[in-house]
C-alpha cells in the first residue's frame, strides 16, 4: 500500500472515534437545528406538520379523549336511568307508543263491556214484576210447591233474586218472555217477539243464552221458519223443568227465602 492511501484511512478512523465521543445531546441538538432551520426556509408549511415529541402526543390525546367523554357523560347525566334522550330509538319509541294505545284500547273496550252488562242488569231488574206485598202465607205456600212459587208474581220477583245471586236470571226472564209471547194475538207482534226471544235466548251469540238440548234447539228452528205464539212451548217447558229440580231446592235453602220468612213473621207474632 502507498503511503496516501493509509493516511487516507488513518484519517477516517479518527473522525469516526471523534463523533463517537461526542455526547447524545450534541447530536440532538444538532437534529433539532436542522428542523428549525428546514421549517425557516419553507415558510409555506404551518407548525402542524412539525411533529411532536412522545410526550406531547400523549397529552394531546388525553386532552381529546377527555373532551369527548365530557359531552357523553353530561348526555347520560341529563337523560338519567329510565328516561328517554331525543336520540332515543324511533323503533323502540314507536312499538312504546303502540303498546301504550293499544292497552288503553283495550281498557275502554273492558269499560265499554262492563257498561253495556251493567245496564243489561239494571234494565233487567227495574223490569220486575209489579207485586203486592207477599203474607205469611203467600212465603209459606212458596216452599211447599213450586207451581205456587211461579204462580204468585211476588213469589217470581223473589225466586228472580235468588237467581240472580247464581247467575241465572236468564231463566227466569226466558220464561217470562215466552208466558207474555203467549198472550200476543198479532201476527207482526207475534214474529217481533219471536225474533227478539230467539236473539236474546237461543242464540249461542247471546250472553244470556239458555241451557237447552239439541232436540228442543232443532224444534225451535223449524218453527221460527213461521214463528207463532207457542214457538217456544218446548223449550219453556225444558227450562221450568230445570229450575224446579235444579234452583229450586237451593232457594228454599237459601238467605233469601229465609230473611223474608223471617222478615214477614215477626210484624205478625207481635201483634
Amino acid at each position: 500500500m502507498s503511503g496516501f492511501t493509509i493516511h487516507k484511512e488513518t484519517e477516517k478512523k479518527g473522525k469516526t472515534q471523534f463523533l463517537k465521543g461526542l455526547p447524545l445531546i450534541s447530536r440532538r441538538g444538532r437534529r433539532r437545528e436542522k428542523g428549525s432551520s428546514s421549517a425557516n426556509l419553507d415558510p409555506g408549511k404551518s407548525h402542524s406538520s412539525i411533529r411532536p415529541m412522545g410526550s406531547e402526543r400523549m397529552e394531546m390525546r388525553k386532552r381529546q379523549m377527555s373532551v369527548q367523554q365530557e359531552p357523553v357523560s353530561s348526555a347520560q347525566t341529563q337523560q338519567g336511568p329510565g328516561n328517554r334522550g331525543p336520540n332515543a330509538c324511533c323503533f323502540c319509541w314507536c312499538c312504546c307508543c303502540s303498546c301504550s294505545c293499544l292497552t288503553v284500547r283495550n281498557e275502554e273496550g273492558d269499560e265499554r263491556s262492563r257498561r253495556a252488562s251493567h245496564e243489561i242488569r239494571t234494565d233487567d231488574t227495574l223490569n220486575c214484576e209489579e207485586s203486592a206485598k207477599p203474607t205469611v202465607e203467600d212465603v209459606q205456600s212458596w216452599g211447599q210447591s213450586f207451581d205456587k212459587l211461579m204462580k204468585n208474581p211476588a213469589g217470581r220477583n223473589t225466586f228472580r233474586e235468588f237467581l240472580r245471586t247464581e247467575f241465572s236470571e236468564e231463566n227466569m226472564l226466558f220464561w217470562l218472555a215466552c208466558e207474555d209471547l203467549k198472550k200476543e194475538n198479532n201476527k207482526s207482534a207475534i214474529e217481533e217477539k219471536a225474533r227478539l226471544i230467539y236473539e236474546d235466548y237461543i242464540s249461542i251469540l247471546s250472553p244470556k243464552e239458555v241451557s237447552l238440548d239439541s232436540r228442543v234447539r232443532e224444534v225451535i228452528n223449524r218453527n221460527m221458519l213461521e214463528p207463532t205464539s207457542h214457538t217456544f212451548d218446548d223449550a219453556q217447558l225444558q227450562i221450568y223443568t230445570l229450575m224446579h229440580r235444579d234452583s229450586y231446592p237451593r232457594f228454599m235453602n237459601s238467605s233469601v227465602y229465609k230473611n223474608l220468612l223471617q222478615t214477614i213473621s215477626e210484624p205478625s207474632s207481635e201483634s
